[in-house]
């Protein structure tokens, strides 16, 4: 009896098959997942909103920014080098969509996020891209 690419016994050891990196997935047609929880479309439109507001390599350096703690325009300005009308429309961006707050301290405006799930959402896009 041949040894199936999915049978475990041939790995010498007592993890599941499915834990062999090489392994292909095999679907079986005849048995099928439950289909996964589809939210509201409001929902899923906020989300691309979310999304699109992020989808700007400036906009994704801010947030980095700001992960690490609340900021002003100059202070980004200098980290970011662009120049503060190119940051001032980024932040608006990010504002519109609720990623960023601004809170004004004198003559400056501190932005911090609204949250840190989005940063978490941008780090593990960069860390992504990094892997190649």
């Amino acid at each position: 009896m041949a040894i199936l690419e999915t049978d475990p016994s041939h790995l010498g050891n007592d993890q599941p098959a499915h834990s062999h990196s090489t392994e292909a997935h095999v679907h079986d047609p005849f048995v099928s997942a439950p289909p996964a929880p589809v939210p509201a479309k409001e929902t899923l439109t906020a989300a691309g909103d979310i999304l699109r507001a992020l989808a700007a390599p400036v906009r994704i350096a801010i947030v980095l920014q700001l992960r690490e703690s609340e900021r002003c325009v100059h202070e980004l300005v200098g980290a970011l080098g662009v120049t503060q009308p190119l940051i001032s429309q980024h932040l608006r961006v990010l504002k519109a969509a609720g990623v960023v707050q601004g809170e004004r301290n004198g003559r400056e405006v501190l932005y911090r996020l609204v949250d840190d799930h989005l940063a978490h959402i941008v780090v593990d896009a960069v860390a992504h891209a990094e892997e190649g």
